[in-house]
């Protein structure tokens, strides 16, 4: 795997990482009856996923660039 395809790999886990930790803290602040912070949190998770989906498709085209191998 290409350096390049490898650093979008990493941060497409970054990001999902993020995501899930934002995804629990938005659960928590619901069960608290916070639901101006859940929203606030399940905005930024969505935000992580979006970028992390970005990264991940960066990741392909690296490949794809190295390996010529596009579907």
């Amino acid at each position: 795997m290409s350096k390049k395809a490898a650093e979008h790999h990493k941060k497409a886990q970054e990001h999902h990482s993020h995501a899930a930790r934002h995804h629990g803290e938005a659960a928590r602040h619901h069960e608290a009856g916070h639901h101006e912070k859940a929203a606030h949190h399940a905005h930024l998770a969505r935000a992580h996923a979006i970028h992390a989906r970005g990264h991940s498709e960066e990741a392909t085209e690296a490949h794809y660039e190295e390996h010529g191998d596009k579907p």
